[in-house]
């Protein structure tokens, strides 16, 4: 038997969100209606494989509806991996641990992740990079300066989820 990465899209309100999951582990999500935006940025061992789009991917799926009806920290519980070096493993683990209806700096990002605050374009470098949105919640990091800073998915779907969990 082949292995897949298989793919879905929900509708939400802040746009289509689209999630693949290889081996029962959320690899990519994104606000896109296309499944290969986000296929085309995984790791080429990954892009080897086959798309498959697929009715339900089960729990990741779920998460999603658990979340956008209230329960903010449902996506927490969704096993998901990314590659990086090691720092930036350790950046995306503390953004992941930025609870639902919070917002911190890239600078605290960078202290959170053990690392110095003038670390903060590293911060910012891994938000950018992030291939699991919102689940690894980058949207909710934000520049000291004011604003809601860049978002890979535009400002307006930040917004939406920062207003969503309350944070803003």
């Amino acid at each position: 038997m082949t292995s897949t990465v298989d793919a879905q899209v929900l509708t939400t309100p802040a746009g289509p969100l689209s999630l693949l999951v290889h081996d029962g582990v959320l690899v990519a999500a994104g606000f896109t209606a296309d499944p290969t935006r986000m296929f085309d940025r995984l790791p080429a061992a990954l892009r080897a494989l086959p798309l498959q789009a697929v009715e339900d991917l089960g729990k990741p799926v779920q998460a999603v509806r658990d979340y956008l009806e209230g329960d903010l920290f449902a996506l927490d519980a969704v096993e998901v991996d990314q590659p990086g070096t090691p720092t930036r493993q350790r950046l995306l683990a503390a953004l992941r641990a930025v609870p639902a209806g919070t917002t911190v700096s890239y600078a605290e990002l960078a202290e959170r992740a053990g690392l110095p605050r003038t670390a903060a374009r590293a911060a910012g470098s891994a938000c950018a990079k992030n291939l699991i949105a919102p689940f690894v919640p980058c949207h909710r990091v934000l520049p000291s300066v004011g604003g809601f800073g860049g978002y890979y998915y535009g400002s307006p779907v930040k917004e939406w989820l920062l207003r969503h969990e309350r944070a803003i």
